[in-house]
């Protein structure tokens, strides 16, 4: 796949699912943009909205590595997993990186690097490595409220609220108040629970409606704290997650140290150009 971008030439586009169960059009949608050099937020911000992805990726070549910057149709964000996935995919299944060489990103977060752990020719596991997020106790009476869910743990991390409710069945009949949710401050809100499925450890929805987004359909940042979170509860390191929106995504999570790792897979549904911008 040839790039070739602005100055009038155009600008290679997708849109990735990651984090895919089985079934098709599961997982986060996210966009992809390869860049030659980045353009100035405005336009980022501009074609993230034109995108309407919980996340748009933009992509630039930086010697050994890709600078890499996430926009919501509304704001850039510090992290995001799954377009982080996304961003992965694209360039091992665009031949622009070979299968077998691991990929380094430079972000606001700091270095993330993302291996393939199959060769090419068929579907194949991508892992990211991430750094953990701990979540601490804190009491949030407010989010409790809006979300209209009894408590079981309430806390905060780095970039969301958390929130653990009794079971399953609770996490999925949630109809938070999205407004009020909306002035909690933090990047979003995550509502967590053990898992009904013996083969699946915990599962989660994302709410942020502060940064343009109700329901995220999968979120790989937020399992930076729900890894270690369930790690402590259920004694393991290696956990399976499952996102329980209308979408649903999988992902594999292993705690190690002061790193989360998150391994899923992710699947191209639409490749085209972005022309005349």
């Amino acid at each position: 796949m040839s790039r070739r971008t602005l100055h009038g030439m155009a600008t290679p586009v997708c849109l990735i699912d990651a984090f895919v169960t089985p079934e098709p059009f599961s997982g986060n949608p996210a966009g992809v943009c390869l860049l030659e050099e980045w353009m100035d937020e405005k336009w980022m911000q501009g074609l993230a909205m034109e995108m309407n992805q919980a996340e748009t990726a933009f992509l630039v070549p930086q010697g050994a590595r890709y600078g890499l910057r996430w926009f919501t149709p509304t704001v850039e964000v510090d992290l995001c997993g799954h377009a982080t996935l996304a961003s992965a995919h694209y360039l091992w299944e665009s031949g622009e990186v070979p299968r077998d060489k691991t990929i380094e990103f430079e972000t606001r977060s700091g270095i993330l690097t993302a291996t393939s752990s199959t060769g090419a020719g068929g579907p194949f596991q991508l892992t990211l490595d991430f750094p953990v997020d701990r979540p601490v106790a804190t009491t949030a009476s407010e989010v409790v409220a809006a979300l209209g869910a009894q408590a079981v743990w309430q806390g905060a991390g780095q970039l969301d609220w958390f929130v653990e409710v009794p079971s399953q069945t609770d996490l999925v009949a949630l109809q938070p108040d999205l407004a009020a949710l909306a002035k909690t401050g933090l990047r979003g809100v995550v509502v967590t629970a053990k898992a009904d499925d013996p083969a699946i450890d915990f599962v989660s929805r994302f709410f942020a409606p502060q940064s343009g987004i109700d329901e995220d359909p999968v979120t790989g940042s937020a399992h930076c704290a729900l890894t270690p979170y369930w790690s402590q509860r259920l004694g393991r390191t290696e956990l399976q997650a499952m996102q329980l929106s209308e979408r649903k995504g999988l992902l594999a999570c292993r705690l190690a140290g002061d790193r989360v790792t998150l391994t899923g897979q992710a699947r191209t549904t639409l490749v085209g150009t972005l022309a005349g911008h």
